[in-house]
């Protein structure tokens, strides 16, 4: 089975993104950081489950696409607190907001 494009991408951001938020000092690498890591291994998993799921799929990748929301707000988090530069914000918000675009294709796809 070819590999699903947010697949992909989902991967590689968290490939980029989990090295940067377990160097946070550590007041915030065990909380947000911490909780930034499992929601990234959560929405891989996610998507990865709604790809092989006969039922209820689209009540899935409605619930991923909260999970991605609330992935935006923590990154946002960390660029309020001052934990990520403007350079790495701009990065990480582009590879949410296409794995979103990516992810609205897919829900619409499956809402006929």
């Amino acid at each position: 089975m070819e590999e699903l494009p947010i697949i992909q991408k989902t991967y590689d951001l968290i490939r980029w993104y989990v090295p940067i938020l377990n160097r946070l000092p550590r007041d915030h690498r065990f909380g947000l950081g911490a909780r930034m890591v499992d929601s990234l291994y959560g929405l891989l998993e996610g998507l990865i489950q709604a790809r092989y799921t006969r039922t209820q799929k689209l009540s899935r990748l409605e619930g991923l696409n909260t999970h991605l929301d609330i992935l935006r707000y923590q990154t946002r988090l960390l660029f309020d607190f001052e934990l990520i530069s403007t350079q790495r914000y701009d990065h990480a918000g582009q590879q949410l907001r296409q794995i979103g675009q990516d992810l609205g294709g897919w829900i619409r796809q499956h809402r006929g």
